[in-house]
């Protein structure tokens, strides 16, 4: 929660919104329908991903969080989370994969990271969280996994 809360980007409600969903997971770990991995270093948090099946969905997750801690970021810590929950997720029998943000310039560098992690902006809904902040949503799309089949 430190990681999140010393994180600019994250206003005090997406915070407390953050913390209900990691209780969640950690009160019911099969139950919850979310996942969550944790980078360490030197035995402390450096960050984590949370991610979860899209209800009613058939091979489509969501990533819901993810944040590194300030003075980790660079060092290749997100881009290990992020391929690390992509595996899981495939493993899972993933085919496509969402990340919905904010159009702010705050969050440039985070559009940045998705992209460069296969991630496409796929929706723009404009004035979505408040007038000139706009939704996002991104879009990444699994190898070899056949969209709109049974049985993917």
């Amino acid at each position: 929660m430190k990681i999140l809360r010393n994180t600019p980007e994250f206003k005090p409600f997406e915070v407390t919104v953050a913390e209900e969903v990691i209780d969640s997971y950690l009160h019911d770990l099969d139950g919850s329908g979310y996942y969550v991995l944790v980078a360490e270093l030197d035995s402390a948090v450096a960050g984590f991903i949370c991610y979860g099946p899209t209800p009613l969905c058939q091979g489509t997750w969501d990533v819901y969080w993810e944040v590194v801690d300030r003075e980790q970021q660079g060092h290749g810590i997100g881009g290990a989370l992020m391929e690390a929950a992509a595996t899981e997720m495939g493993k899972a029998g993933a085919r496509l994969a969402f990340i919905e943000t904010s159009s702010t310039p705050a969050y440039d560098k985070a559009r940045r990271f998705h992209t460069a992690h296969g991630y496409e902006v796929v929706a723009h809904l404009p004035d979505f969280y408040q007038p000139g902040d706009d939704k996002l949503i991104l879009q990444k799309r699994f190898k070899g996994k056949q969209t709109g089949k049974q049985g993917d």
